[in-house]
């Protein structure tokens, strides 16, 4: 018997007979019609609560977790019910937020539940191409002039440190010995413009941009002083081929059509409302000018 108690599957019907009995019980004596204050709980609900708990624990409930998990689900409802009953939902900012998002989500759900074509995202990316265009690439090796070390002379030693490594190849001893420690990297390796942006600034990163690879150039002025650069390799920016790109398409599709879908929802939405503005203050009113003698001020101002 104990041995029968240890099966899964014997866990697995004893969960499900408890299903069912909790599914009877929920339906049995209950009028066709619930009223306010029955709680009807279906077997997906069940299934739900189940399934919910699995995922968490990486098991199945016992019995008597499930009849917590119930009790609680039950529990939920109630105090649910009884909030609306006394008007706790009314003038709750987090309540109105939270019911505005749900009906957002619901109007762009639309848009998700249509799965482009092929043909769709080629045409869409052909509109669209410069959303995807990737910057230039480099990866090069600098020498650093400190000018808090050598003031004014720092760019006038990096150009005579660039005429003795003329011919000179880019791995010479002689050229770390010319220049001074940098806190960072001497060697960058397959970088952006943007990341060299923030590393040295954006002067830095246009005029590097611009250097052909193969010899040391410079100087080049940075945030923290001038440098020689030596462009190993330059890898030109542009727009990738559709078929490398595909999944980033799809996903930047569905993006703008979900978009679109909440605006034409919100749009319908408002054009059957219409707001009441109160009236500007007099102080207001009387520097902004007379009113147009057209009739009584109004008392608000619509807009629709």
């Amino acid at each position: 018997m104990k041995r029968l108690l240890r099966e899964p599957l014997i866990h697995f019907l004893l969960i499900g007979a408890l299903l069912f009995g909790l599914y009877g019980l929920t339906q049995s004596g209950r009028p066709a019609a619930a009223g306010a204050t029955d709680i009807r709980l279906s077997l997906d609900d069940i299934r739900q609560l189940t399934l919910l708990f699995q995922s968490q624990w990486r098991r199945p409930p016992t019995p008597q977790e499930l009849d917590r998990l119930v009790e609680n689900k039950v529990q939920q409802e109630i105090l649910y019910r009884e909030a609306l009953a006394m008007g706790l939902d009314k003038d709750d900012e987090i309540v109105k937020r939270r019911m505005a998002q749900k009906m957002q989500f619901l109007a762009e759900d639309v848009a998700a539940a249509r799965e482009p074509t092929t043909a769709e995202l080629r045409a869409w990316f052909e509109q669209n191409s410069a959303k995807f265009a990737r910057p230039p690439r480099l990866s090069f090796r600098h020498l650093y002039f400190s000018t808090d070390r050598r003031g004014g002379r720092a760019r006038d030693d990096a150009v005579q440190a660039l005429a003795r490594l003329a011919g000179q190849p880019v791995d010479t001893k002689a050229a770390g010995a010319l220049a001074d420690p940098f806190m960072f990297q001497d060697y960058y390796r397959d970088r952006a413009p943007d990341y060299l942006a923030k590393e040295f600034g954006p002067p830095f990163a246009v005029a590097v941009a611009k250097l052909a690879p193969g010899s040391w150039q410079g100087p080049v002025e940075s945030g923290f002083g001038w440098h020689l650069v030596f462009v190993d390799t330059l890898t030109p920016g542009g727009v990738p081929a559709f078929e490398e790109i595909e999944p980033d398409i799809r996903t930047a599709w569905l993006g703008e059509q979900k978009a679109l879908a909440w605006d034409k929802a919100y749009k319908a939405m408002r054009a059957r409302y219409t707001v009441w503005l109160p009236a500007p203050p007099e102080g207001a009113a009387a520097a902004a000018g007379p009113a147009p003698a057209t009739g009584p001020a109004p008392s608000g101002a619509a807009v629709k």
